[in-house]
């Protein structure tokens, strides 16, 4: 783990979680390569609203990043790399993008249905550009349910 605010947080956690001492290393992310809205989006988190992350699959493969896996932990970083909070994957739904639900928007903090698919479309165009790619309705999301185990 390069981030040694990650890093630290980590230790922090595995001394209160013995249990999890052998656990794969967690994954050191912050929510959007936007600054405003990755601290925006941490906030969220940090206070309960946020319960889901969204990843588009063709974006997984194309950077050769592995599906999540139940079990699986993350680091939340602010926007300066700055490491908040422990996350515990809980749920993962592969889901066309057409057919996510408002009940799933809820989850990731977004109150409409309409809003949460108007910033995803917006970040998965960022996110499939340097690749000469483009969303598309059908395309899958991979849908990640978290709990926040741990914070500092």
């Amino acid at each position: 783990m390069d981030n040694a605010s990650a890093r630290s947080l980590w230790g922090d956690f595995l001394d209160t979680h013995l249990q999890y001492a052998f656990a794969k290393e967690p994954k050191v992310i912050a929510l959007s390569d936007e600054a405003e809205a990755a601290d925006t989006l941490l906030k969220e988190v940090l206070t309960g609203n946020k319960k889901a992350i969204s990843h588009s699959l063709l974006g997984l493969q194309l950077r050769k990043e592995p599906l999540p896996k139940i079990g699986d932990f993350t680091i939340l970083t602010d926007s300066n790399g700055n490491a908040k909070c422990v996350l515990r994957t809980v749920a993962v739904r592969l889901v066309p993008f057409f057919s996510i639900r408002e009940s799933y928007a809820q989850l990731s903090g977004i109150s409409s249905l309409d809003h949460w698919k108007s910033l995803h479309w917006e970040y998965f165009e960022r996110e499939l550009q340097p690749y000469g790619r483009k969303p598309v309705h059908s395309m899958v999301v991979v849908c990640e349910i978290y709990d926040k185990v741990f914070e500092r």
